[in-house]
């Protein structure tokens, strides 16, 4: 007897970016103005719409985007780290 397939783990990364003070750094010029992408249930979604993002704004030297592993935040209620094997980060 075959064993159900166990659900893969919802690992929310965020896709956000926008202007930088200085090229060097990650301090924003306009937190306001920031680009919020999107939030995605995978690695591999939000690294598309990264990649999808960053070479749009390729010309821009001072433009920058960034994934957020949210999943690696901790759990308000139990405390404890989110982790996978199959992350791909």
């Amino acid at each position: 007897m075959r064993k159900p397939k166990k659900a893969k783990k919802q690992l929310l990364h965020l896709v956000f970016g926008g202007r930088l003070k200085d090229t060097t750094g990650v301090e924003f010029s306009d937190v306001e103005g920031l680009d919020i992408v999107g939030i995605f249930p995978d690695y591999a979604s939000a690294h598309d719409a990264w990649r999808g993002k960053a070479q749009a704004t390729i010309d821009e030297a001072d433009m920058r985007y960034f994934v957020v592993h949210m999943h690696r935040l901790m759990d308000p209620e139990t405390g404890e780290h989110h982790h996978d094997e199959d992350d791909d980060d």
